[in-house]
């Protein structure tokens, strides 16, 4: 298992403590480092809901730029949920500068043990974030659990392009480049270290659609965007 500082420290405690040393210096690094691209593959994602959904749970929300994106393409309520406290703290200004506030509210919570009732959403999203689960297997069977009948699931994920020579630029940049930024703006190296380990550690998309199956999900789908650099998993309950 993949960790952002030590062996010994559960996964969960360690993800969430690794966020709250970013969170101030997250969105900057964020848009500085892809270039704001990860705005467009949000947009994409939602752009693939066809029915107007009345619910959307954003796991993992962070700074809430999947819920923004989300409110901005729907008229949907939205709940984002994170265990970092300081980056929701930071989502909560953004939603408020924006006037969201009545349409997006957040919520300290775990994804792997989420504190609503089964079939309670229409969506759920998740942006950058299944691979950070200390249990993945527990985190995608409570979004089974909480999505209602016929409810999609919208999962963003970092990935590795296979074509040359943009794989070889790309791995470049992403392990050598990237912490280095990472470290100059957040002063957590081990953050971004994380980043691309916990990238390249995570299921190639036929073994990651195979665990959605597992789990009951139909319907998956995987999307490269921008030649491989991110995918988009699409499912259905």
């Amino acid at each position: 298992m993949i960790k952002p500082y030590n062996q010994t420290e559960n996964k969960k405690k360690q993800v969430t403590k690794m966020f709250d040393n970013i969170a101030k210096t997250y969105d900057s690094l964020n848009n500085l480092l892809s270039l704001k691209i990860h705005l467009l593959w949000r947009k994409s994602a939602i752009k693939k809901i066809k029915k107007k959904p009345k619910t959307i749970l954003d796991i993992g929300t962070g700074t809430g730029d999947f819920a923004i994106v989300a409110a901005k393409y729907t008229n949907a309520k939205i709940i984002g949920i994170d265990l970092s406290k300081k980056m929701i703290d930071v989502g909560k200004k953004k939603v408020l500068e924006k006037k969201l506030n009545t349409r997006i509210t957040f919520k300290i919570a775990d994804a792997e043990k989420l504190p609503f009732k089964k079939n309670s959403f229409d969506v759920i999203t998740s942006g950058f974030v299944v691979r950070n689960f200390e249990n993945m297997q527990k985190g995608l069977s409570e979004i089974y659990r909480v999505l209602n009948q016929k409810g999609i699931i919208l999962i963003l994920e970092p990935s590795n392009p296979s074509k040359f020579p943009l794989k070889q630029i790309y791995n470049f940049y992403f392990s050598l480049i990237l912490p280095i930024i990472g470290q100059i703006i957040s002063k957590d190296k081990k953050a971004y270290q994380y980043l691309a380990k916990s990238v390249e550690k995570f299921p190639d998309k036929n073994q990651f659609i195979l665990e959605l199956n597992k789990i009951g999900f139909k319907k998956c789908q995987h999307i490269p965007l921008s030649f491989g650099i991110a995918s988009l998993y699409i499912a259905i309950k």
